[in-house]
């Protein structure tokens, strides 16, 4: 026997080629980066192209592993110029053990859409109604895109950079009604400074 280890992972630079040569122009941008590829494509592509990786025999994305949301509108420290609202997915391909990064950014900053990917693979119907509670993306097509995280009541999406950390209310159980109330926030807004700094002789150390 060989001495030689054997690597049943393909090559990011191959995986790269593959999807440029089967997605053309369909493929905005194909990155790698340590070793991970990412693709970007638009969200009037985006369904096609992902039912492409998924049934295409050189890609076989049999797994969708994660879908999440993404707010640049502080990205850059503010010099970001495109598109506010992005969806990112991770693919996985367990036959052919690659995986790939798919970007789509919403069209539209002040009412987020894209398709939805639940009808792809099921494993997109969770965290797209997490996106969705998040960050406020509309994932079209999705059968039942409700919050799954926060309450039913909550108002706006905590992880958009604009959302307030205190939040816009609070809730409490109230004895006297016998039930759930909303409130506005009374948590005043504070800045934390580390107690190695506001207080020099913690514990007698001097």
């Amino acid at each position: 026997m060989s001495d030689t280890a054997i690597s049943y992972t393909t090559p990011p630079e191959a995986i790269s080629a593959t999807l440029a040569g089967l997605l053309g122009e369909r493929a905005k941008s194909i990155d790698v980066e340590r070793g991970e590829v990412t693709l970007v494509v638009t969200a009037s592509d985006y369904l096609a192209v992902m039912q492409t990786l998924r049934d295409a025999p050189e890609t076989r994305f049999e797994q969708l592993i994660d879908v999440c949301g993404m707010d640049y509108s502080t990205y850059g420290d503010g010099g970001w110029e495109g598109p506010r609202f992005a969806a990112v997915v991770h693919l996985l391909s367990v036959s052919l053990n690659h995986r790939v990064r798919v970007r789509v950014f919403c069209p539209d900053d002040d009412f987020p859409v894209v398709a939805s990917l639940s009808g792809l693979w099921a494993s997109a119907n969770w965290p797209e109604r997490e996106a969705f509670d998040l960050f406020g993306i509309v994932f079209e097509g999705h059968n039942d895109l409700r919050r799954i995280l926060t309450d039913y009541g909550f108002i706006g999406h905590p992880f958009r950079k604009d959302f307030p950390l205190s939040g816009h209310v609070e809730m409490r159980y109230d004895a006297e009604r016998q039930r759930v109330v909303y409130e506005p926030v009374t948590i005043e807004p504070r800045e934390v400074t580390p107690r190695v700094i506001r207080e020099d002789n913690y514990g007698g150390l001097h």
